[in-house]
């Protein structure tokens, strides 16, 4: 896989990451609607600077371990395994209808629910949990909540949240040990220009997503009708189910 390649499978593997329900969805929607627009942005740079500590680890600490043939064949498997199973998953809630993603919240007018996530809990790949719980432990994610936390927040406390709950999440560590570690290994073939350009991929996917999702909230936009929504999540669906079968071809050496 060249440069280019790899950019480009990067990013839109992190962008279908990024678009499905999980903690940091849920979480920047919230913020968004008590902070306004740059709470998605800066929450991507906590998340950010996470992950890029975490290849840095991998590059220089487990760089020699992982570029063993044995080893990087495995990986391979085991990353394009997971890819595969990621994959049938998104195609099977997009083609059932379970997920959602309706951003609409009049902040002026009566407080209503805003619905991100799966219409079912049990079906999210992430684990997704509303950030507050209001009367009986019931999920409160309104525009004014007295229950959120009190004063504005800071860039810098945006930006450890967003470090706090990427670590929370155990989808997103179960990512980086299957699908990152494997996008590692072809990249440390192009030594310090591909761990660059897969992280650059990785990362600008996710300010992207966040980043318009951010701008609608704030803004009281619908930018993605449900069917259109759905679409993509198919589309990206069947596009993990290729890669995966690249990876696997290539740690059997095929």
């Amino acid at each position: 896989m060249g440069v280019a390649g790899l950019f480009l499978t990067a990013f839109i593997v992190a962008l279908t990451g990024a678009m499905m329900p999980g903690p940091l969805l849920t979480v920047t929607v919230a913020e968004t609607v008590r902070r306004g627009f740059w709470a998605g942005p800066l929450l991507v740079v906590g998340h950010g600077i996470l992950e890029a500590a975490l290849v840095a680890a991998l590059a220089f600490g487990l760089g020699p371990i992982i570029a063993r043939q044995g080893v990087v064949a495995g990986i391979s498997l085991i990353g394009g395994g997971f890819l595969l199973w990621m994959g049938l998953t998104i195609i099977r809630d997009t083609f059932k209808g379970r997920v959602v993603l309706d951003l609409k919240q009049n902040v002026a007018g009566p407080q209503k629910p805003l619905q991100v996530g799966y219409a079912n809990s049990r079906d999210s790949l992430a684990g997704d949990e509303p950030l507050f719980r209001g009367k009986q432990g019931a999920p409160s994610l309104y525009a004014g909540d007295k229950r959120a936390p009190a004063g504005a927040h800071t860039a810098g406390r945006l930006i450890g949240l967003g470090v706090a709950v990427s670590l929370s999440n155990p989808y997103w560590s179960l990512w980086w040990a299957t699908i990152g570690i494997s996008y590692m290994n072809i990249a440390l073939h192009a030594h310090g220009l591909g761990i660059v350009v897969f992280f650059a991929g990785h990362i600008l996917a996710d300010l992207a997503w966040y980043t318009a999702v951010s701008g609608a909230v704030s803004g009281g936009r619908r930018f993605l009708s449900p069917g259109l929504y759905r679409g993509i999540l198919a589309v990206a669906g069947f596009f993990l189910v290729g890669l995966a079968g690249y990876f696997v071809i290539s740690g059997l050496g095929l």
